[in-house]
């Protein structure tokens, strides 16, 4: 631990302690999060695989879908291998620059993923809402702009916030209660005012991800009342299953992310060793179920998916 009269605006490194409080835990929670990372990367990467593979997954929403899985997986390989190389070895050490690194895809992560669950949410609205200029309103250069938007708006948003933690002086500490580095948490060892951070760090991406969630519950009115208003109970039951499956994937998004604001704001009485596994849970827990909801939800994944087995073992 540094001197308290010293200041350093570079600590050489930081010490993540995990999960304070669960110390003697440590190695038992790391295996269902080891399981569960391993599940996230293998699942997201076939589902990668399949899509690029299979020419009939060559469409707006299965190539959105790569995306998701692209993010998913970045997002908990930031995060989690270091969790686990502390539970497992105690190697607590982080250098500052790998710790602000690690900031800067935390968060563009998360706000990336929030701009691609509104992109497929625009997909379906078309494919529903106005399925006879799908085609041609949803082209392949139109989804690389928009994929090129979601990683331009995501870079944006985040890089300032380098900028926000490099300026800081660190004096006080080095040790973060936590087992990865996140902005507010990284600010608050800072011996200056960071209420620059604060304002900044919560609330521009919490607003971009407000207005994300207000764009996809338009869109959603939208499909179903298209969907009410189809004639055929086939083709009611056939849109709400292509649906379903990205509807899935915004709840187990969503959810966790306002109960961890929520918490944090208003549940004062909620331990801080429960907040910090709740984050360890949130960072890998999505991606392990997105390509599985998808699996399951989608008819075309699974047919694809068995073409592919069979060319492997041919």
């Amino acid at each position: 631990m540094m001197n308290a009269n010293q200041t350093v605006f570079h600590p050489a490194v930081f010490v993540l302690l995990g999960i304070p409080g669960l110390e003697k835990y440590h190695m038992w929670l790391s295996i269902p999060l080891c399981f569960m990372y391993a599940t996230a990367v293998l699942g997201n990467s076939v589902l990668i695989l399949v899509i690029v593979t299979e020419r009939s997954l060559h469409e707006p929403m299965y190539m959105f879908l790569s995306m998701l899985a692209g993010a998913d997986i970045l997002l908990s390989t930031t995060t989690v291998p270091k969790a686990l190389a502390i539970f497992w070895f105690c190697a607590q050490d982080i250098t500052f620059d790998a710790c602000v690194t690690q900031v800067f895809f935390v968060h563009v992560m998360f706000v990336g993923e929030s701009a691609i669950l509104l992109a497929m949410a625009f997909d379906r609205y078309v494919a529903i809402c106005d399925p006879l200029r799908y085609s041609m309103i949803l082209t392949l250069p139109v989804v690389g702009r928009m994929a090129l938007a979601i990683v331009v708006r995501s870079f944006c948003i985040i890089f300032p916030v380098i900028f926000l933690l490099k300026r800081l002086p660190f004096c006080r500490t080095n040790v973060i209660p936590h087992s990865y580095c996140e902005h507010i948490g990284v600010a608050r060892l800072a011996c200056a005012d960071i209420t620059v951070n604060i304002w900044y760090g919560i609330s521009v991406p919490f607003i971009m991800v407000i207005t994300d969630v207000v764009f996809i519950a338009v869109s959603y009115t939208m499909i179903l009342r298209a969907i009410f208003q189809m004639p055929s109970q086939d083709a009611r039951h056939k849109a709400f299953s292509t649906c379903g499956s990205h509807l899935c994937v915004i709840l187990i998004f969503y959810f966790p992310c306002f109960f961890t604001v929520l918490t944090h704001r208003f549940g004062r009485n909620f331990p801080r060793h429960a907040h910090i596994l709740f984050a360890n849970l949130y960072v890998v827990m999505p991606p392990m179920l997105n390509p599985i909801v998808y699996g399951v939800k989608t008819k075309e994944i699974r047919e694809a998916l068995v073409h592919l087995f069979i060319r492997i073992k041919k």
